[in-house]
C-alpha cells in the first residue's frame, strides 16, 4: 500500500510537505522527527486516507452533508450546538470499519516495542488537514487526549477524533475562513506520552510587540493543557536569540496542576504550597529549550509555536508540537503597511484635514467612509475608517472592523473613546468647531491618515507617519521594562471578551469593570424580554455566559469585575423587539437603567437571565474569579432588593463571591454607611459622579468646559466614600478616566487612601510607573517630614 492510501505512517516517514496526508500537526512531528536533533515523542499518524475511508464505509459523508443543511445561521450559537452534536453523535456511534482498527491496533503494538513497554500511555493528538498553516491556523480547534492506553481505547480515541472536526467552534472557524466541511479530514497523532512534571509553550518571536530577536518561554507545573486553556499563569522567561542569555524572568503563583492518575485518567490537584511559587525551569533547561527553539525556527524558515515538556521519570526535556505562528509571521513578513502605499495617494506632506482631541493613541491610513445613519453601518468594510457624528452602543460591529474613528462630537469619556480604547483603535473625537467637522469636511472614499496620538486627521498617505518604524535597539533587542510593584492595585476596563487574551499580558491585577453591554451589541443583538416573549432565553444565558468565560479565564486567577447592564431605554430599544417593551423617556441618562430595572416586575425575568450566565460561569465552567457589581443604585432598599434577588438565585456574597456598587450617585456617598451593609466595596464611577455632583451633562458640549473630576465638591465626595467605606472594612476603586488623565488627580486618590484604580488598556502600564512613583514620593516624604500639606479642605 503506498503512502497517499496507507491508513498509518510512522513520523518518520512524514515531512512537513505530507499536511494533506496528516493534517499540519502530525506532518509538524514527522519533520522534527525526520529533520532535525531535537527530542521528539515516538509515533505514528492515521491518515486523510483512513478518515476518508472511515466516512465513507459508514455513510457518515452523506449523513453529515444533510445535517450541515440545516445549520443556515453559523452565527446562532444555538443553533450551531444542536447541529454539530447531533454529527458528533453520530460519528462516535458508528462503528469503527475492520481494517482500520486492525491497522491501528498493530501501529500501538509496534510502538510498544520500539519504547519498550507493551501496553504503553500514549498522547492521541488531533491533525485537521487545514490545521496549522501560516494563513489559517486552526489550533485548538479539534481535541487532544491524553494518558491513553490500551488498542481499544486508542481507536476509541481515533473515532472521537474524527468527531471533534465537527465541535462548535471548528465548524464555526472553517465556515469564516471559507474552508468546505467536508474537504477537509482529519489525521490522529497516537505519541509516546510524556509524564511531564512541567510543561509548556514557546515562541520564536514576542506575541505582544512582535520583537523577533527573543524567544518566549512559558511553563507552569503538570501537564501542559493547563497552559494552553488558560488555567494558570504560568511562569514566563524571555531568552535573547542570539547568544541564548536570558532576558527576563517572571516566577508567577501556580496554584493548581493536571496531573496523571496511576491508573490513567487526569486530574486536578493542588500544588504543593512550597512549589507555587517556584520557578518550574532551571536557567539551564531554559537556555536547551531556546536552543531547540532557535534550530526549529532555523529549519522551518519562520516564526514556531511549540509545546514542551520535562519529563518527571528523567528531566529530559521533549518537544511536543511545533507549528507555524500564525499573526507576525504575516505582519512581519509586510513590513510595509499592507499595499496602501501602492493603493493611496503617498505624500511627503502634511495637508490638515481637521483636528480634534486625541482619544485613543494610534496613527493609521485608509480609506475615509463617512456614515451619518446607522441603519447603513452594515455597508461599512473591514480595514476602512469610520468617520461619523458620534458613535453609541449598535455601532460596535462596526467599530471591530475599522482601522481607525474619528467623530464630530465627544470627549475622553465618550462611547467611541471608551470602546476604541479597549479595542486598541485610533481614535479622535470632537471634530467640530465652528467651521469644520469631520462628516463634512472628510469626503466619502478618501484616502487620509489618522494620527489620533495627536488628534489630527491628514490628506492622502502620510508616508512618515504611518510606516513600520524600525523598533528594535541596539544588537537587535527591545526590552520590556519590568512592572513596577505596587501598593495600590492597577485593574484594567475592559468589555470586550475577544480582546481578552491579547490585553490579559499586561501588567494589571485584575478587570475593575467589564462592562456587560458590549457582549449584547455585538453577539446577541435581541432584546432579553423579546427573546423570553419568543421561547429563547437561554440565548441570553448562554451567549452572556460565553463572552464573560472568555474574560474570566484569560484573566484566571486574576479577578473580574462584571458590572450589570446598565443600558438606557433609548439603548434598549435599539435592540431588536426593544420596541414593545421600553418607554420613551425625555432623559433617558436619569431614567430606567441600572438597579432600578433588576427588581421591576416589568423586567425582573430579563435580570435573572443575567444572573444565570454568572452562575454559569461560576459553577458550570468553574471560574470563582468572577464578582459583580451594581451600577445607578439610587436607594439602599434597592439595593438591598438586589441583593436578596442574587441571593435567590443561588448568587451568595461570600469570601469568594463580592458584590460591588458602581457609586456614581450623590445618595452612594451620602449614604455610604447604609450601602455598606449590603455590598463588599466601591468603583467610583467618577465620569456620572461628576456629572451628577456638578449638575453638568457630560455629553453636552456647551457646557463641557465646566465638566471637572478634579473640582472640590467630586474631591470632597470621594475622600468622604473612602473614610466611610474604610470604617467597615470595605475597599473602593475607581473606574473613571480621569486617573488616566491627571497625575494630580491620582495622586489625590492614592493620599486618600484608594484601593485600587482600574484604567483604559492602552495606560495600564504607565499608570502602574506613575502610581509607584507617586507611591515612592509619599513614603520619603513621610519618613524625612516633608510631606506636602493638602492645600485644599476635603473635610465633609
Amino acid at each position: 500500500m503506498d503512502r497517499n492510501s496507507a491508513f498509518i505512517l510512522w513520523f518518520d516517514e512524514l515531512r512537513r510537505e505530507d499536511v494533506d496526508l496528516v493534517g499540519g500537526k502530525s506532518s509538524s512531528l514527522g519533520e522534527l522527527t525526520s529533520a532535525t536533533n531535537v527530542p521528539v515523542p515516538y509515533g505514528f499518524a492515521t491518515t486523510a486516507a483512513g478518515y476518508r475511508y472511515f466516512m465513507t464505509e459508514t455513510g457518515l459523508d452523506k449523513q453529515i452533508k444533510e445535517m450541515l443543511e440545516e445549520l443556515t445561521d453559523v452565527e446562532d450559537p444555538v443553533q450551531l450546538r444542536i447541529v454539530t452534536a447531533k454529527i458528533r453523535e453520530a460519528v462516535c456511534a458508528a462503528p469503527m470499519p475492520p481494517k482500520l482498527a486492525e491497522s491501528i491496533r498493530k501501529g500501538y503494538e509496534e510502538l510498544g516495542q520500539k519504547v519498550g513497554e507493551p501496553d504503553p500511555f500514549v498522547a492521541v493528538r488531533s491533525s485537521a488537514t487545514a490545521e496549522d498553516l501560516p494563513d489559517a491556523s486552526f489550533a485548538g480547534q479539534q481535541d487532544t487526549y491524553l494518558n491513553v492506553r490500551g488498542a481499544d481505547m486508542v481507536i476509541q480515541k481515533v473515532k472521537e477524533c474524527y468527531a471533534s472536526t465537527f465541535t462548535d467552534r471548528a465548524t464555526y472557524y472553517r465556515t469564516k475562513k471559507g474552508f468546505d466541511h467536508l474537504e477537509v479530514a482529519l489525521s490522529a497523532a497516537i505519541q509516546m506520552m510524556v509524564f511531564s512534571k512541567s510543561a509548556g509553550v514557546m515562541f520564536t518571536v514576542d506575541l505582544v510587540t512582535g520583537d523577533d530577536s527573543t524567544i518566549t518561554i512559558e511553563g507552569a507545573w503538570g501537564l501542559g493543557e493547563y497552559v494552553v486553556q488558560g488555567t494558570v499563569t504560568p511562569d514566563n522567561f524571555r531568552v535573547k536569540k542570539d547568544d541564548l542569555s536570558i532576558v527576563s524572568t517572571m516566577v508567577n503563583t501556580k496554584p493548581i496542576q493536571l496531573v496523571r492518575k496511576a491508573g490513567g485518567d487526569c486530574e486536578e490537584l493542588p500544588v504543593p504550597e512550597d512549589l507555587q511559587k517556584v520557578q518550574v525551569l532551571t536557567e539551564e533547561q531554559i537556555k536547551e529549550l531556546a536552543s531547540y527553539a532557535k534550530a526549529i525556527e532555523k529549519h522551518y524558515g519562520c516564526y514556531m509555536d511549540m509545546e514542551w515538556g520535562v519529563d518527571e521519570r528523567n528531566d529530559k526535556i521533549w518537544l511536543l508540537q511545533a507549528r507555524p505562528e500564525t499573526v507576525w509571521s504575516k505582519k512581519n513578513k509586510e513590513k510595509k503597511p499592507s499595499t496602501e502605499g501602492e493603493t493611496m495617494e503617498v505624500t511627503s506632506e502634511r495637508v490638515v484635514v481637521v483636528k480634534g482631541l486625541p482619544a485613543s493613541p494610534g496613527k493609521a491610513a485608509g480609506k475615509a467612509h463617512v456614515i451619518l445613519d446607522p441603519s447603513r453601518i452594515d455597508e461599512f468594510k473591514e480595514g476602512e475608517i469610520l468617520v461619523t457624528t458620534m458613535t453609541a452602543p449598535d455601532w460596535v460591529p462596526a467599530m471591530k472592523k475599522a482601522k481607525a474613528i474619528v467623530t464630530d462630537a465627544g470627549g475622553m469619556t465618550c462611547h467611541a473613546s471608551i470602546v476604541s480604547r479597549e479595542l486598541g483603535i485610533p481614535c479622535i473625537v470632537g471634530t467640530k468647531s465652528r467651521s469644520t467637522e469631520a462628516t463634512t469636511t472628510i469626503h466619502d472614499g478618501a484616502d487620509i491618515t489618522v494620527d489620533a496620538t495627536n488628534g489630527v486627521v491628514y490628506e492622502g498617505y502620510v508616508e512618515d507617519l504611518v510606516k513600520p518604524k524600525q523598533e528594535q535597539a541596539q544588537g537587535g533587542m527591545t526590552v520590556v521594562e519590568p512592572a513596577p510593584i505596587t501598593g495600590t492595585k492597577i485593574y484594567m476596563n475592559l468589555g470586550n471578551p475577544d480582546m481578552a487574551e491579547k490585553y490579559s499580558v499586561l501588567p494589571c491585577d485584575g478587570i475593575g469593570l467589564m462592562r456587560e453591554e458590549f457582549i449584547w451589541t455585538t453577539f446577541i443583538h435581541e432584546h432579553p424580554l423579546y427573546l423570553i416573549e419568543i421561547g429563547h432565553p437561554e440565548r441570553v444565558v448562554d451567549q452572556l455566559a460565553e463572552g464573560i468565560r472568555k474574560m474570566c479565564q484569560a484573566m484566571a486567577p486574576r479577578p473580574v469585575t462584571l458590572r450589570f447592564s446598565d443600558f438606557k431605554s433609548s439603548e434598549y430599544r435599539d435592540l431588536k423587539g426593544g420596541d414593545k417593551f421600553e418607554p420613551n423617556e425625555s432623559s433617558a441618562l436619569l431614567g430606567w437603567r441600572g438597579a432600578s430595572r433588576y427588581y421591576d416586575p416589568k423586567y425582573i425575568e430579563a435580570f435573572k437571565l443575567e444572573l444565570k450566565a454568572v452562575r454559569k460561569v461560576r459553577e458550570e465552567f468553574g471560574l470563582k474569579n468572577l464578582n459583580v457589581m451594581v451600577p445607578f443604585c439610587r436607594r439602599v432598599d434597592e439595593m438591598e432588593k438586589v441583593v436578596a434577588l442574587m441571593d435567590a438565585e443561588g448568587l451568595h456574597r461570600g469570601p469568594d463571591f463580592k458584590v460591588w456598587l458602581m457609586a456614581e450617585i450623590p445618595s452612594n456617598i451620602i449614604l455610604a454607611d447604609q450601602f455598606n451593609k449590603f455590598v463588599d466595596g466601591y468603583s467610583i464611577g467618577s465620569n456620572d459622579l461628576t456629572m451628577l455632583v456638578m449638575g453638568c451633562d457630560r455629553d453636552n458640549e456647551t457646557v463641557a468646559p465646566l465638566f471637572d473630576e478634579r473640582n472640590l465638591a467630586v474631591k470632597r465626595a470621594i475622600r468622604h466614600l473612602i473614610e466611610v467605606a474604610h470604617k467597615e472594612g470595605k475597599t473602593v476603586s475607581i473606574c473613571g478616566q480621569a486617573p488616566s488623565v491627571y497625575p494630580d488627580f491620582t495622586e489625590f486618590l492614592i493620599k486618600s487612601g484608594i484601593d485600587s484604580i482600574s484604567v483604559n488598556p492602552d495606560v495600564v502600564a504607565s499608570t502602574r510607573k506613575s502610581v509607584a512613583q507617586i507611591e515612592q514620593r509619599i513614603l520619603m516624604d513621610s519618613l524625612t517630614g516633608k510631606g506636602r500639606a493638602d492645600t485644599e479642605d476635603y473635610s465633609w
